[in-house]
């Protein structure tokens, strides 16, 4: 298949999509350029630049460890035999560090049909208790090089309604662009009906936008909507336009861009089927 004939491919499979699909492919291997390591109380377990990304499905990469930048003698062989899988045999390991042990921690590959993957080690990310890029510390999983997310601050006006209530409506979003995910709308709290807003313990981290510092139920009537919309009170640097402000799910909520009513995207966070 050539490219051409790939990129058709990719807009036949969402037509219904607008804006840009992941297209890394499972299997896909490339070098990380930066310095990673792995802590486990207080015991750097792993701290390499020879590190590879895999990809073993499209969303993002699993880092790949070479065993001699690993220190091996916190890996304790786990009594299983080899699993297959498409890098060749996977020999399971848990990772001991004083008196705390991790169970299934590595996934170690002494062989491998797949260049440069021979004698590397995949570690789960919470086999850890953190990780590192260069100095900076990464959450919930390693960041893609193919993935890119621009905050821009926009005049368009967003609408954002649920079972026919308003629930906010701004002039002033700042639009965020995500590879792979729709657009999402970060809107004023001024600019947010709060007095329908019911505060959640819910927290997510995200390796782009660092940790939420709320989340939101929805009350429209009778009815609750969960988790329906968050707030990044301290993100990242590359994102510190979004800081304070609220968004929506638009895969629950019916939006409005410019007056014109926005399809309600397919993701893994849309509602079960069945669900509204």
């Amino acid at each position: 298949m050539n490219d051409r004939q790939d990129r058709q491919e990719h807009r036949a499979g969402r037509s219904h999509q607008d804006y840009p699909a992941i297209i890394v492919r499972p299997g896909h291997v490339e070098p990380v350029p930066r310095r990673i390591r792995a802590v486990l109380g207080g015991e750097t377990v792993l701290d390499t630049v020879r590190a590879s990304y895999v990809w073993e499905h499209a969303h993002y990469p699993q880092y790949y460890i070479p065993l001699a930048d690993v220190r091996t003698d916190l890996l304790v062989p786990q009594d299983t035999a080899p699993e297959d899988s498409p890098r060749g045999p996977v020999h399971r390991y848990a990772l001991r560090v004083g008196d705390e042990v991790r169970r299934d921690a590595a996934r170690v590959l002494h062989e491998s049909g797949t260049d440069g993957l021979a004698d590397t080690a995949r570690f789960g990310w919470d086999a850890v208790d953190a990780w590192y890029e260069e100095d900076e510390r990464v959450f919930v999983h390693p960041r893609s090089p193919y993935t890119r997310v621009d905050a821009l601050r926009s005049t368009r006006t967003v609408r954002v309604e649920r079972d026919g209530v308003v629930l906010a409506e701004s002039s002033s979003p700042v639009l965020v662009f995500e590879t792979g995910l729709p657009t999402r709308y970060y809107l004023n709290p001024t600019d947010v009906d709060r007095t329908r807003l019911i505060p959640s313990d819910t927290v997510t981290a995200c390796p782009y936008k660092g940790t939420t510092s709320g989340y939101w139920t929805a009350r429209t009537g009778d009815r609750l909507h969960p988790d329906l919309a968050w707030s990044y009170g301290f993100p990242t640097r590359e994102l510190q336009p979004i800081a304070g402000l609220i968004a929506f799910y638009n895969e629950r909520t019916d939006l409005f861009l410019d007056g014109r009513a926005l399809e309600r995207p397919r993701t893994p966070f849309s509602p079960r089927a069945g669900a509204r």
